[in-house]
């Protein structure tokens, strides 16, 4: 027998037929899921990305800022803008300034350890922006395809009532388009669940070196001593805090 050649059929049914296809409700739930998509992978790279600086600056910190001569020099090593230089600001700024009606009643300790709590959560605030949208894409996403899908396979029953047929060609095709709806709902929602989760776990590891630098700069800025974690105690101090201003 000789080899017949084989011929290549065309699917008419796919996510351009679905879109070509689709009414307007369908048109904007796979709009829907592409925005979601989007804006889920922004975050994930954006916070990736400020992640990743902010490492490189918790690394940097022991050889530039605790091996300077004072604090103010140790704070001038650091970038501008960069969120451990924030901190040390805020805490040179609490020791020099401890004045006035509203903290001459507050001790030196306190008020310095409440500057470094407020400038410690404000970066912490900034490393959970745009996780609560990616935790709501993760849950919502999945319910948002299954919309779709029911809508499709809506349509799809009532154009076969109406036509009064229903061979095969007629339900599986309109019923595998709609399904098309739930995978999507999937493709979009398990990035965002792994991200999230991702996320969450490198942001525990940067906030423990935040409060680690918070708590050292508080006792260079009030005993003069850096506290060694596992060294037996505290340890005199490389850089000596400046003396505070009244």
């Amino acid at each position: 027998m000789e080899n017949q050649p084989s011929v290549t059929v065309n699917n008419p049914y796919g996510l351009s037929a679905l879109w070509v296809s689709g009414d307007l409700v369908s048109r904007s739930v796979l709009i829907l899921l592409l925005l979601m998509s989007l804006a889920s992978w922004y975050v994930i790279l954006t916070k990736l990305w400020d992640q990743r600086a902010l490492r490189k600056s918790a690394k940097s910190v022991d050889k530039q800022f605790w091996n300077a001569p004072s604090i103010k020099d140790g704070v001038d090593r650091l970038k501008k803008g960069d969120d451990f230089r924030g901190i040390a600001e805020d805490g040179l700024r609490a020791a020099s300034h401890h004045d006035g009606r509203l903290t001459d009643r507050i001790d030196l300790h306190e008020w310095i350890t409440m500057s470094l709590q407020r400038a410690v959560d404000g970066v912490n605030s900034k490393l959970h922006n745009g996780l609560g949208l990616l935790a709501t894409v993760g849950s919502t996403a999945p319910f948002v395809g299954l919309f779709g899908t029911v809508w499709g396979i809506l349509n799809a029953l009532v154009g076969i009532g109406i036509a009064g047929q229903a061979s095969i060609d007629k339900v599986a095709g309109p019923v595998g388009e709609a399904l098309i709806m739930t995978a999507l709902g999937l493709f979009v929602a398990v990035p965002a669940v792994w991200g999230y989760n991702w996320l969450l776990g490198r942001n525990k590891v940067l906030q423990d070196a935040l409060r680690n630098f918070a708590s050292d700069l508080h006792a260079y800025l009030v005993g003069g001593v850096k506290v060694e974690s596992g060294a037996g105690g505290a340890r005199p101090a490389a850089a000596k805090a400046a003396p505070p201003v009244r």
